[in-house]
């Protein structure tokens, strides 16, 4: 039997596929190519002195790629097989913080993406509404307090994130919220666990300890290796493939809450799920880059003024824009001073708080989407 017409004239395969547009395509194959590029250029700086197309040749090393057991090794901790020292520079070295950069990315984009929506706040992200702090400081806590619950850091960054959030919620609710209302809360909440991790600093007696907290807290990639791929990688995957099924689910929340509701939606559930899937990206990036500002911010609003506001390509696209611009800074960050590694979250925020000024500065009204 043929497929039913709608009355636009298409199927309702047709409809389904309708989100897939040329400009989807371009901007991720266009964020696909930035990536790789940025990726290839990182690898290629380092103290061990190579040049350029000899850690090329290393990267694309088929004797790498298609071993079983060097992924083991790179993926699960065990033994590393025997390799050439170009491929052990750049393959333990080097490619783990292009991987750390590519989720940090992805996560931390798709984060954004998920909270403007939920909120319905065109300024929301990890970073402006707590989260990001609060996971910090539940980070900040461990490394400085309880070392010893270093392997389990993102499921500590997510409960951090998570009070953080709830607290905002809370402080921002009065029969409801509002835009503005959440992005005051934010700032108050960042600005006290903020004071919180500052006074963790009186309880490190190990100045190693005390040098890594603080280029964690600006946000950093230097030193991350497959240790950080490892603990990312499960809560990035769930959580990135959790946004993308519950697309829909967010468009549906940037219709507003009553007509949410006339569809079906049991809203405040559906916006508290969506948010912890928010809070679990972010903290999968904080626990291993640890805080990057306003990459949250920025990313989802490039995404969609590129290819539109339908959350389908939007959750996508951000999947390929957060890695590219992720990269990009962080070769800026490590080039832009002979000799010295800015951390990428002085790169993200040098970008993001005028971008952040600027969104504040176009809207007459402010924070709604």
């Amino acid at each position: 039997m043929a497929e039913t017409q709608s009355v636009s004239g298409q199927t309702p395969a047709q409809q389904r596929a309708g989100w897939v547009t040329g400009t989807l395509i371009l901007f991720c194959l266009a964020s696909t190519i930035i990536t790789a590029i940025a990726g290839l250029v990182q690898v290629s700086f380092g103290e061990y002195s190579m040049t350029f197309l000899e850690a090329w040749r290393a990267v694309f090393n088929p004797n790498v790629i298609f071993n079983i057991n060097a992924w083991s090794a790179f993926l699960f901790g065990t033994e590393l097989p025997e390799m050439r020292t170009a491929s052990i520079v750049v393959w333990e070295l080097r490619l783990p913080r292009v991987f750390v950069g590519i989720i940090t990315g992805a996560t931390l984009a798709v984060s954004g993406a998920i909270f403007q929506a939920v909120t319905r706040n065109e300024l929301a992200s990890p970073f402006v509404l707590g989260v990001s702090s609060g996971a910090g400081f539940a980070v900040l806590a461990t490394l400085i307090v309880f070392s010893g619950l270093a392997s389990v850091l993102p499921l500590i960054a997510t409960l951090g994130g998570a009070v953080a959030f709830i607290l905002v919620y809370t402080i921002a609710w009065k029969g409801g919220t509002n835009p503005v209302r959440l992005v005051l809360a934010g700032v108050i909440v960042n600005m006290v666990f903020q004071s919180l991790q500052q006074g963790l600093f009186f309880f490190a007696d190990d100045l190693g300890v005390v040098q890594t907290a603080v280029a964690w807290l600006t946000g950093s990639l230097t030193g991350t290796g497959w240790d950080e791929v490892r603990i990312a990688i499960l809560p990035a995957l769930l959580s990135c493939a959790i946004a993308i099924g519950g697309a829909r689910q967010l468009n549906v929340l940037m219709l507003g809450e009553r007509t949410a509701r006339s569809l079906g939606m049991r809203v405040e559930r559906t916006r508290f799920l969506l948010s912890v899937v928010a809070i679990l990206a972010a903290s999968a990036a904080i626990a291993v880059a640890g805080i990057v500002s306003f990459f949250g911010l920025v990313v989802p609003h490039i995404v969609r003024n590129t290819v539109g506001g339908d959350y389908r390509r939007l959750i996508l696209s951000c999947l390929f824009a957060g890695p590219a611009l992720m990269v990009v800074a962080d070769v800026g960050a490590r080039l832009a001073l002979s000799g010295t590694q800015l951390p990428v979250g002085v790169v993200t925020g040098l970008v993001g708080g005028p971008y952040f000024l600027y969104l504040m500065r176009k809207q007459q009204s402010m924070g709604e989407l």
